[in-house]
């Protein structure tokens, strides 16, 4: 069968846009769509059952209409949420009309037989809690820094008092700001005080790590069998180096060592995943596995702004276009 990829992300995308470039350019049809459009601009009709096995039926946007049973590839990027659809509506209709829209729609988009996906949402799902992730890591045999999780400042400052410099970082990204027209923020990783921990911690859940003494930082992007692996160091030596001028960064190409690559592959089939952007920290000699600190995996993450995207974005093409068969992403299970 002919490669159809549906592209499921908002409209305001600049990653997305890279891949669909250049399938356009192959000439392998493209269907993109943001389920939170649904109303006159997203109109669908879904079936399966009397003889059919498969979800089928008809998936219409305001420029294109696909059968998805005709769907080779899903490229699940960064759609619109579907509350966002419904913020006009009084609470409890919103909340009923945002579960109903993704159960529904979303159940059925998530269902598609013998389609590729790139990544499946319930994969990144799974891979996108951090202490998930460290586990896995540690069972594959990937250094990390001593981690605490807790809501105790006691607890808090014992730790920092065993591993001295003590750095925090957020388990998720700030959400939007409904009062700043929805800007969203960020919290940087950070060294904390351990004389300033109080009772206040107990209102959530913290992540603490020993600092790790880095001497620079790496970015693996894996999708399918590829691996794309650049260093990167910050003038100011910053201790995250996204907090600063992108455009400042020093990115030089690096080879991942057989090992770290080996495990990488396994990470990802552990979280039943094809696509992942891996964050390292340095401790020295870059070809020496011993050397390389595992920081975390995003499933969903951003990879336009690399020195080597046209690369990624080749490899993305190449998965869902059918040209590379994409790994299994259900070999195994963490």
């Amino acid at each position: 069968m002919a490669s159809l990829i549906l592209v499921v992300t908002s409209l305001e995308d600049l990653t997305a846009d890279l891949v669909i470039a250049a399938l356009n350019k192959r000439g392998v049809p493209v269907v993109r769509v943001d389920p939170a459009d649904i109303g006159r601009d997203l109109r669908f009709g879904f079936r399966i059952g009397s003889g059919v096995r498969a979800w089928g039926g008809m998936l219409s946007t305001t420029s294109r209409e696909v059968e998805v049973r005709e769907v080779t590839a899903v490229y699940y990027r960064r759609p619109t949420p579907y509350s966002a659809r419904f913020t006009g509506l009084p609470a409890q209709e919103r909340d009923f009309s945002t579960a109903e829209a993704r159960h529904g729609l979303g159940g059925v988009l998530n269902s598609l037989h013998a389609a590729t996906y790139v990544n499946h949402p319930s994969a990144v799902t799974r891979a996108d809690f951090k202490p998930a992730q460290l586990r896995t890591a540690v069972h594959l045999g990937f250094t990390i820094p001593p981690t605490l999780i807790t809501n105790d400042s006691e607890t808090a400052r014992s730790f920092a008092a065993e591993h001295g410099r003590v750095i925090y970082k957020t388990f998720r990204g700030l959400p939007k700001d409904e009062h700043r027209k929805g800007i969203a923020g960020t919290i940087w990783t950070q060294r904390v005080i351990p004389d300033a921990f109080d009772d206040s911690l107990m209102v959530t859940a913290h992540l603490f790590q020993a600092e790790v003494p880095k001497t620079g930082d790496v970015r693996v992007t894996v999708v399918g069998h590829h691996v794309f692996a650049q260093q990167i160091t910050t003038p100011d030596g910053a201790l995250d180096w996204r907090r600063g001028d992108w455009e400042d960064l020093i990115h030089v190409p690096v080879t991942v060592p057989p090992a770290i690559e080996a495990a990488l592959y396994s990470y990802l089939a552990a979280f039943g995943l094809i696509f992942g952007c891996f964050d390292f920290a340095l401790t020295g000699d870059v070809n020496d596995p011993e050397h390389w600190i595992w920081i975390e995996c995003n499933s969903n993450g951003q990879w336009g702004w690399l020195p080597d995207a046209p690369a990624i974005t080749e490899a993305f093409a190449d998965i869902l276009s059918g040209k590379e068969p994409a790994p299994d992403e259900n070999a195994s299970r963490p």
